[in-house]
């Protein structure tokens, strides 16, 4: 945003109020005011004002009010003075300059253009045409994160970002929701998804470590051409619900990477239903019990190892062989075979999704 766009308004305004106005920005600077010497001071204390919301403040001789398009207020009026014609002009000040900042942002935002394609809120045929506009390279490698507050404090995780990513000619932030951020990412050519993978880690790192907040990523894939970071947007959701279903302790999930629980996620549930059924014709899954369940699952870590699964367990060999048999005349699958123990995993994953019951995008 441009700071000669607000300085123009108050400039003009400097005639009609006969009193000192001006913009602070996130940061407590003064970008605009009608006494052009105080543009470039910083006010400290007014971080305060910013982070407590949209209402009007008075304080040292002035009427603060905030405005912005984010959760958090990105600018803050002032005009001096602290009675209700004061309150007023502050509050016309700040309407006039959120019109002005949308304005620009629809016209000129680079940032803007990115999220409203994300979001799907742009024609396909203007996607291009408003790209050639803003001189935007639609010809690099980008990919979307989705960056989900599990735990947070009171930092801005928003903030954060930022100060970790400054180059916002190529990578973009946006805040969502309220517990959800999107980084747009620019890559370079022939960089894998575990690097990727790594740059999530190493935010989750520096959100946690530094800032006491907790948080999921959700991946999507590495995308060439403006137009195809929707899809990558809506794949780091999906990403992080198939995670949330199937594997619940990770921090980073890839699109790439979700195997046949990306499968799974897509299936209709009458689908699913029928399959359980049909695979569990002698029995109920639900007749397993904990004990049952858990020796499954360590044979399938283990690679259908009898031996090693036996030891990883801490029980004899001969144990294990009749827990899988009793397993076999109770669905009438051998896990020890191959093809049934596919049958079995893949059944086990849809009853888990069944319950689950997750979002679909």
């Amino acid at each position: 945003m441009s700071n000669r766009l607000f300085q123009s308004l108050v400039h003009q305004m400097r005639d009609v109020v006969d009193r000192v106005i001006g913009v602070l920005d996130e940061n407590s600077v003064i970008i605009s005011c009608s006494d052009l010497s105080r543009i470039g001071e910083a006010d400290p204390s007014m971080k305060v004002v910013l982070m407590e919301g949209h209402d009007a403040v008075v304080g040292d001789g002035y009427t603060y009010k905030t405005f912005g398009s984010h959760i958090q207020p990105e600018y803050c009026v002032f005009v001096e003075g602290t009675d209700e014609t004061a309150a007023q002009f502050a509050g016309m000040l700040a309407v006039s300059l959120s019109g002005i900042k949308q304005f620009y942002d629809e016209k000129y935002d680079r940032g803007n253009f990115i999220k409203n394609v994300i979001l799907d809120n742009i024609l396909p045929s203007d996607i291009y045409v408003k790209a050639r506009e803003l001189h935007f390279n639609s010809d690099v490698n980008r990919v979307v994160l989705l960056i989900r507050l599990v735990a947070a404090n009171d930092v801005s995780v928003f903030d954060v970002l930022r100060k970790l990513f400054p180059d916002r000619q190529k990578d973009f932030i946006f805040t969502i929701s309220e517990t959800d951020l999107l980084l747009v990412k620019e890559v370079k050519y022939g960089i894998e998804s575990k690097d990727v993978e790594k740059l999530a880690k190493s935010i989750i790192d520096t959100l946690s470590g530094e800032y006491f907040t907790r948080t999921l990523v959700g991946i999507g894939t590495i995308v060439t051409g403006v137009k195809e970071l929707a899809r990558s947007f809506k794949e780091a959701q999906v990403a992080l619900e198939v995670g949330k279903v199937f594997d619940n302790e990770k921090l980073v999930v890839s699109y790439e990477n979700l195997g046949i629980a990306r499968l799974i996620y897509q299936l209709p549930t009458t689908l699913c239903e029928m399959f359980l059924k049909e695979v569990f014709k002698r029995g109920s899954i639900e007749s397993l019990d904990y004990e049952t369940l858990f020796t499954i699952q360590k044979f399938f870590e283990n690679n259908l190892n009898v031996s090693e699964t036996a030891r990883k367990l801490f029980v004899h060999r001969n144990t294990l062989v009749y827990r899988l048999e009793k397993i076999r005349k109770l669905t009438g699958l051998d896990l020890r075979e191959f093809e049934d123990a596919i049958v079995f995993k893949v059944a086990l994953m849809v009853k888990k999704y069944l319950t689950a019951n997750p979002v679909r995008y």
